[in-house]
């Protein structure tokens, strides 16, 4: 009779098998060709962790599955909080108002876009539409991941979503820089187009070099003053999923909305870092950290992602990130010519 392995002993297998997975995604994501395509050290970790999931994580599980579960909500919200070390307030003072009020449409509007759409006409559930509108509107792997927990959303759900990050943000990548010459915009101004528009922050860096230096430095202050809105943006969401839930939830005496602390924490982090009271050698050391943290929990997701449940979603929520992606093209770049020539 097989003895089952104790909880600690899951506890820590499951965390140093996403803690290899992480390592072997942080070292496949700085080879040169790998960094040529933009694609990130937590694209990496998801797809070896679904690879791995579909394969050998089954057989394995029993003895792993407290750790990785562990690494898959708890790291994934301090890996969070620490992304906020990435960004300051006076990288906001450098975009302006402009660039605040570009991003504060663009994201609102495409994720109002994403879950219209995709409830109403491609027919997805509400937690599908919003992952992929989170990571279409803030961009980004981490923005699904912070998003979850809000939305509850299961992990091939995020897979999903992740995996049109992944598709389209690649795809913006390549497109953008060669429509810039037909865009007249100054490198400035398309830096801003490129950061507010384009998924990650890796093919945001991509777009925005393959044009100038300049155009790269906009585009990546641009995307990050993206990320600093995750937070208001998953505070926002709570209150309203909140919100539609109370006139169920009042025949059992009320629901108490879900306030996102690590995501006010994540704020807290940035504010911190515009204090510039941390060394700089401090600050580099929690940024590596961070991608260690998030590319663990990626992992995490990925092993506990199925290829079935993916199969099953069928071809609705690419469909669905493809509109999104041509809006994001097309109306954010309206959004962007109106927005600078007004402010």
């Amino acid at each position: 009779m097989t003895q089952t392995p104790s909880r600690s002993s899951q506890f820590a297998c499951g965390l140093l098998l996403a803690a290899l997975i992480a390592a072997l995604a942080i070292w496949g994501a700085g080879m040169p060709a790998v960094q040529g395509l933009g694609i990130s050290a937590l694209t990496l970790a998801i797809v070896l962790g679904i690879a791995l999931g579909n394969t050998v994580f089954p057989r394995i599980a029993p003895f792993s599955a407290e750790g990785v579960d562990f690494a898959k909500a708890r790291l994934l919200r301090l890996g969070i909080i620490l992304y906020g070390f990435r960004i300051t307030f006076q990288d906001i003072a450098h975009i302006g108002w402009a660039g605040i009020l570009i991003d504060i449409l663009i994201i609102g509007c495409t994720f109002t876009l994403a879950v219209q759409l995709g409830t109403r006409v491609f027919g997805l559930d509400r937690q599908t539409a919003m992952l992929i509108g989170a990571g279409c509107s803030i961009g980004g792997a981490a923005a699904v991941m912070a998003t979850e927990p809000v939305v509850r959303g299961q992990a091939h759900k995020v897979s999903v979503a992740v995996a049109t990050v992944v598709i389209f943000g690649t795809l913006g990548m390549f497109v953008y820089p060669l429509l810039y010459p037909y865009l007249h915009l100054s490198e400035t101004a398309y830096g801003l187009y490129a950061g507010s528009t384009i998924h990650e922050v890796a093919q945001v860096v991509v777009a925005g070099r393959s044009v100038s230096e300049a155009a790269a430095s906009a585009a990546v202050i641009e995307k990050m003053l993206r990320v600093m809105m995750l937070a208001p943006f998953l505070v926002i969401l709570s209150s309203r999923i909140g919100a539609d839930g109370a006139g169920e939830a009042s025949a059992a005496g009320g629901r108490r909305i879900a306030i996102p602390w690590f995501a006010v924490l994540f704020i807290g982090a940035s504010g911190l870092n515009s204090l510039h009271l941390l060394p700089p050698a401090v600050v580099a050391l929690i940024l590596q950290v961070d991608t260690v943290l998030l590319a663990m929990a990626m992992a995490a997701l990925g092993l506990r992602t199925h290829a079935g449940a993916v199969r099953h979603a069928g071809a609705k929520p690419i469909l669905l990130a493809s509109v999104l992606f041509l809006f994001l093209m097309t109306g954010g770049y309206l959004i962007n010519r109106i927005v600078t020539a007004i402010v």
